[in-house]
Protein backbone atom coordinates (compact mmCIF):
# COMPACT_ATOMS: atom_id res chain seq x y z
CA UNK A 1 0.00 0.00 0.00
CA UNK A 2 0.84 3.87 -0.74
CA UNK A 3 2.13 6.68 1.88
CA UNK A 4 -1.74 8.34 -0.29
CA UNK A 5 -3.38 5.02 -0.03
CA UNK A 6 -2.35 4.02 3.62
CA UNK A 7 -3.46 7.98 4.39
CA UNK A 8 -6.67 7.77 2.80
CA UNK A 9 -7.95 4.38 4.59
CA UNK A 10 -7.17 5.89 7.94
CA UNK A 11 -8.36 9.27 6.60
CA UNK A 12 -11.73 6.85 5.72
CA UNK A 13 -11.74 4.79 8.93
CA UNK A 14 -11.43 7.88 11.28
CA UNK A 15 -14.26 8.95 9.46
CA UNK A 16 -16.03 5.81 10.08
CA UNK A 17 -15.11 5.84 13.72
CA UNK A 18 -16.63 9.25 14.57
CA UNK A 19 -19.74 8.58 12.56
CA UNK A 20 -20.10 5.00 14.37
CA UNK A 21 -19.35 7.52 17.61
CA UNK A 22 -21.98 10.03 16.78
CA UNK A 23 -24.97 6.79 16.84
CA UNK A 24 -23.95 5.62 19.78
CA UNK A 25 -24.11 8.87 21.70
CA UNK A 26 -27.78 9.37 20.11
CA UNK A 27 -28.51 5.72 20.80
CA UNK A 28 -27.29 6.44 24.56
CA UNK A 29 -29.14 9.58 24.86
CA UNK A 30 -32.55 8.29 23.17
CA UNK A 31 -32.49 4.95 25.61
CA UNK A 32 -31.20 6.54 29.02
CA UNK A 33 -34.28 5.48 30.47
CA UNK A 34 -34.49 2.02 29.81
CA UNK A 35 -30.58 1.79 30.23
CA UNK A 36 -31.60 2.73 33.70
CA UNK A 37 -34.65 0.64 34.15
CA UNK A 38 -32.25 -2.04 33.15
CA UNK A 39 -29.97 -1.68 35.84
CA UNK A 40 -32.54 -0.88 38.54
CA UNK A 41 -33.79 -4.65 37.47
CA UNK A 42 -30.60 -6.49 38.09
CA UNK A 43 -30.42 -8.98 41.08
CA UNK A 44 -27.06 -7.09 42.52
CA UNK A 45 -25.78 -8.34 45.80
CA UNK A 46 -25.05 -4.77 47.12
CA UNK A 47 -23.74 -2.22 45.19
CA UNK A 48 -20.74 -3.46 42.77
CA UNK A 49 -17.09 -1.69 43.59
CA UNK A 50 -15.51 -3.16 40.14
CA UNK A 51 -16.96 -2.87 36.95
CA UNK A 52 -15.85 -4.00 33.38
CA UNK A 53 -17.90 -2.34 30.39
CA UNK A 54 -17.11 -4.33 27.65
CA UNK A 55 -16.74 -3.05 24.50
CA UNK A 56 -17.79 0.19 25.93
CA UNK A 57 -17.89 2.28 23.06
CA UNK A 58 -18.30 6.09 24.19
CA UNK A 59 -19.36 5.39 27.61
CA UNK A 60 -23.16 4.66 27.32
CA UNK A 61 -22.80 1.97 29.85
CA UNK A 62 -20.10 3.26 31.90
CA UNK A 63 -21.32 6.36 32.59
CA UNK A 64 -25.20 4.73 33.06
CA UNK A 65 -23.52 2.44 35.40
CA UNK A 66 -21.81 5.28 37.73
CA UNK A 67 -24.83 7.17 37.90
CA UNK A 68 -26.19 4.39 39.78
CA UNK A 69 -22.72 3.24 41.92
CA UNK A 70 -20.89 6.66 42.32
CA UNK A 71 -17.99 4.71 44.24
CA UNK A 72 -17.59 2.14 41.71
CA UNK A 73 -14.51 2.06 39.64
CA UNK A 74 -15.34 1.65 36.28
CA UNK A 75 -12.73 -0.07 33.33
CA UNK A 76 -13.95 0.36 29.67
CA UNK A 77 -12.55 -1.75 27.46
CA UNK A 78 -13.21 -1.14 23.50
CA UNK A 79 -11.31 -1.66 20.52
CA UNK A 80 -11.63 1.73 19.36
CA UNK A 81 -9.05 4.63 20.52
CA UNK A 82 -11.76 7.20 18.80
CA UNK A 83 -14.24 5.79 21.14
CA UNK A 84 -12.42 5.56 24.22
CA UNK A 85 -10.92 9.13 23.62
CA UNK A 86 -14.51 10.71 23.45
CA UNK A 87 -15.05 7.80 26.59
CA UNK A 88 -12.11 9.74 28.64
CA UNK A 89 -12.98 13.34 27.37
CA UNK A 90 -16.93 13.30 28.99
CA UNK A 91 -15.38 11.28 32.17
CA UNK A 92 -13.03 14.28 32.72
CA UNK A 93 -16.23 16.74 31.77
CA UNK A 94 -18.54 15.07 34.27
CA UNK A 95 -15.86 15.04 36.82
CA UNK A 96 -15.44 11.16 37.39
CA UNK A 97 -12.43 10.29 35.46
CA UNK A 98 -11.10 9.81 38.81
CA UNK A 99 -13.69 6.59 38.98
CA UNK A 100 -13.03 5.29 34.75
CA UNK A 101 -9.82 3.53 33.46
CA UNK A 102 -9.44 2.29 29.39
CA UNK A 103 -8.20 -0.54 28.18
CA UNK A 104 -7.60 -0.77 24.47
CA UNK A 105 -8.29 -4.74 23.40
CA UNK A 106 -9.68 -6.81 20.94
CA UNK A 107 -12.21 -9.46 22.82
CA UNK A 108 -11.96 -11.64 20.07
CA UNK A 109 -8.30 -12.73 20.71
CA UNK A 110 -6.98 -15.49 22.42
CA UNK A 111 -6.36 -13.91 25.66
CA UNK A 112 -7.48 -10.54 27.67
CA UNK A 113 -5.25 -7.96 29.23
CA UNK A 114 -5.91 -7.82 32.70
CA UNK A 115 -9.02 -6.51 33.73
CA UNK A 116 -9.18 -7.13 37.62
CA UNK A 117 -11.45 -9.19 39.63
CA UNK A 118 -14.86 -7.20 38.75
CA UNK A 119 -18.27 -7.95 40.80
CA UNK A 120 -19.90 -6.85 37.84
CA UNK A 121 -19.56 -7.22 33.65
CA UNK A 122 -21.24 -5.27 31.29
CA UNK A 123 -21.93 -5.79 28.11
CA UNK A 124 -24.61 -4.22 25.86
CA UNK A 125 -24.65 -4.71 22.56
CA UNK A 126 -21.44 -6.47 21.92
CA UNK A 127 -21.45 -10.12 22.38
CA UNK A 128 -23.00 -11.08 18.93
CA UNK A 129 -20.12 -9.12 17.13
CA UNK A 130 -17.90 -11.71 19.08
CA UNK A 131 -16.18 -14.07 16.44
CA UNK A 132 -16.57 -17.00 19.70
CA UNK A 133 -18.92 -16.33 21.77
CA UNK A 134 -18.13 -19.33 23.91
CA UNK A 135 -15.18 -18.01 24.30
CA UNK A 136 -15.70 -14.81 25.41
CA UNK A 137 -18.36 -15.99 27.50
CA UNK A 138 -15.47 -18.68 29.30
CA UNK A 139 -13.16 -15.23 29.70
CA UNK A 140 -15.70 -13.18 31.78
CA UNK A 141 -16.52 -16.62 33.95
CA UNK A 142 -13.13 -16.58 34.71
CA UNK A 143 -12.88 -12.84 34.94
CA UNK A 144 -15.52 -12.09 37.25
CA UNK A 145 -15.22 -12.39 41.22
CA UNK A 146 -17.32 -15.89 42.61
CA UNK A 147 -20.74 -14.48 43.10
CA UNK A 148 -20.42 -11.75 40.57
CA UNK A 149 -22.72 -10.84 38.01
CA UNK A 150 -22.68 -10.84 34.01
CA UNK A 151 -25.13 -8.60 32.18
CA UNK A 152 -25.62 -8.87 28.41
CA UNK A 153 -28.12 -6.54 26.69
CA UNK A 154 -28.72 -7.40 23.46
CA UNK A 155 -31.30 -5.25 20.98
CA UNK A 156 -33.21 -6.69 18.19
CA UNK A 157 -31.57 -5.49 15.47
CA UNK A 158 -31.98 -2.00 13.76
CA UNK A 159 -34.80 0.24 15.28
CA UNK A 160 -37.85 0.70 13.61
CA UNK A 161 -38.56 4.53 13.37
CA UNK A 162 -41.28 5.12 10.49
CA UNK A 163 -45.40 3.98 10.69
CA UNK A 164 -45.81 0.86 8.60
CA UNK A 165 -47.35 3.30 5.93
CA UNK A 166 -44.37 5.51 5.39
CA UNK A 167 -42.95 7.16 2.84
CA UNK A 168 -46.27 7.89 0.60
CA UNK A 169 -45.20 6.57 -2.00
CA UNK A 170 -43.34 3.42 -1.18
CA UNK A 171 -44.95 2.23 2.10
CA UNK A 172 -43.19 -0.52 3.64
CA UNK A 173 -39.91 0.72 2.78
CA UNK A 174 -38.42 -0.11 6.72
CA UNK A 175 -39.97 -3.39 6.79
CA UNK A 176 -37.86 -4.17 3.31
CA UNK A 177 -34.69 -2.45 4.30
CA UNK A 178 -34.83 -4.55 7.42
CA UNK A 179 -35.32 -7.70 5.56
CA UNK A 180 -32.37 -7.27 3.29
CA UNK A 181 -30.02 -6.25 6.16
CA UNK A 182 -31.19 -8.83 8.56
CA UNK A 183 -29.98 -11.20 5.83
CA UNK A 184 -27.00 -9.79 5.51
CA UNK A 185 -26.46 -10.11 9.19
CA UNK A 186 -27.52 -13.48 9.06
CA UNK A 187 -24.27 -14.42 6.92
CA UNK A 188 -21.90 -12.17 9.05
CA UNK A 189 -23.17 -11.58 12.60
CA UNK A 190 -25.37 -15.16 13.22
CA UNK A 191 -25.19 -14.84 17.03
CA UNK A 192 -27.57 -11.54 16.34
CA UNK A 193 -30.80 -12.62 18.07
CA UNK A 194 -29.74 -15.24 19.78
CA UNK A 195 -30.98 -17.14 23.17
CA UNK A 196 -28.23 -16.06 25.24
CA UNK A 197 -29.55 -18.04 28.10
CA UNK A 198 -28.11 -21.83 27.15
CA UNK A 199 -24.33 -20.56 26.13
CA UNK A 200 -24.24 -18.20 29.50
CA UNK A 201 -25.23 -22.34 31.50
CA UNK A 202 -22.19 -23.72 29.19
CA UNK A 203 -19.98 -21.29 30.60
CA UNK A 204 -20.68 -22.16 34.03
CA UNK A 205 -23.18 -19.08 34.93
CA UNK A 206 -26.32 -19.89 36.69
CA UNK A 207 -28.89 -17.77 35.09
CA UNK A 208 -30.72 -15.50 37.44
CA UNK A 209 -32.81 -13.34 35.53
CA UNK A 210 -34.09 -12.74 31.95
CA UNK A 211 -35.98 -9.25 30.91
CA UNK A 212 -37.50 -8.44 27.98
CA UNK A 213 -37.83 -4.47 27.37
CA UNK A 214 -40.37 -3.14 24.97
CA UNK A 215 -39.22 0.38 23.53
CA UNK A 216 -41.36 2.89 21.83
CA UNK A 217 -40.33 6.33 22.25
CA UNK A 218 -42.85 8.50 20.39
CA UNK A 219 -40.26 11.47 18.49
CA UNK A 220 -42.63 14.67 17.63
CA UNK A 221 -40.31 17.45 17.95
CA UNK A 222 -37.40 15.41 19.49
CA UNK A 223 -34.07 16.57 17.69
CA UNK A 224 -32.49 13.75 19.04
CA UNK A 225 -34.29 10.98 17.31
CA UNK A 226 -34.72 12.37 14.50
CA UNK A 227 -30.81 12.57 14.12
CA UNK A 228 -30.44 8.83 15.42
CA UNK A 229 -33.07 7.99 12.56
CA UNK A 230 -31.06 9.40 10.21
CA UNK A 231 -27.49 8.29 11.52
CA UNK A 232 -29.04 4.63 11.82
CA UNK A 233 -30.51 4.41 8.52
CA UNK A 234 -27.25 6.25 6.84
CA UNK A 235 -25.65 3.06 8.15
CA UNK A 236 -28.41 0.86 6.97
CA UNK A 237 -28.48 1.93 3.81
CA UNK A 238 -24.32 1.37 3.12
CA UNK A 239 -25.28 -2.15 4.05
CA UNK A 240 -28.13 -2.52 1.99
CA UNK A 241 -27.35 -0.74 -1.28
CA UNK A 242 -26.19 -3.22 -3.46
CA UNK A 243 -29.56 -5.38 -2.50
CA UNK A 244 -32.33 -3.28 -2.26
CA UNK A 245 -35.24 -2.48 -4.65
CA UNK A 246 -34.20 0.24 -6.76
CA UNK A 247 -37.57 2.41 -6.63
CA UNK A 248 -36.79 1.48 -2.54
CA UNK A 249 -33.08 2.83 -2.56
CA UNK A 250 -34.09 6.02 -4.59
CA UNK A 251 -37.25 6.44 -1.68
CA UNK A 252 -34.45 5.88 1.04
CA UNK A 253 -32.04 8.72 -0.43
CA UNK A 254 -35.14 10.87 -0.22
CA UNK A 255 -35.54 10.64 3.42
CA UNK A 256 -31.80 10.81 3.60
CA UNK A 257 -31.31 13.84 1.93
CA UNK A 258 -31.65 17.03 4.58
CA UNK A 259 -32.47 19.36 2.34
CA UNK A 260 -35.27 17.09 0.69
CA UNK A 261 -38.95 18.03 1.32
CA UNK A 262 -39.36 14.39 2.28
CA UNK A 263 -36.40 14.31 5.05
CA UNK A 264 -36.82 12.37 7.65
CA UNK A 265 -35.62 15.23 10.21
CA UNK A 266 -38.78 17.26 8.17
CA UNK A 267 -41.34 14.41 9.61
CA UNK A 268 -43.78 14.53 12.95
CA UNK A 269 -44.28 10.99 12.68
CA UNK A 270 -40.64 9.16 13.85
CA UNK A 271 -40.32 6.81 16.87
CA UNK A 272 -37.43 4.53 18.20
CA UNK A 273 -39.43 1.06 18.08
CA UNK A 274 -37.71 -2.43 19.44
CA UNK A 275 -36.57 -4.39 21.97
CA UNK A 276 -33.75 -4.87 24.17
CA UNK A 277 -33.52 -8.52 25.77
CA UNK A 278 -31.52 -9.02 29.35
CA UNK A 279 -29.84 -11.99 30.94
CA UNK A 280 -28.28 -11.58 34.53
CA UNK A 281 -25.44 -14.18 35.11
CA UNK A 282 -23.91 -15.17 38.32
CA UNK A 283 -20.21 -16.88 38.50
CA UNK A 284 -21.05 -18.96 41.50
Amino acid sequence: MTYANARHQGHHHHDADSAQAEILELDAEVLAEHTTDIIRWLPLHGDPRQVVDLAAGTGAGTFALLDQFPEAQVTAVDTSPGHLQRLSEKACARGVDGHVRTVLANLDDATWPDLGAPDLVWASGSMHHMVDPGHALRSVHDLLAPGGLFVVVEMAGLPRFLPSTAPADRPGLEDRVHAVSDRLHARHLPHRGADWGPMLTAAGFVVEGELIVDVDIKGAGDAAIGQYALGALQRARGAVAAELDTEDLAALDRLLNIDSPHSLLRRDDLAVRTKRSVWAARRT
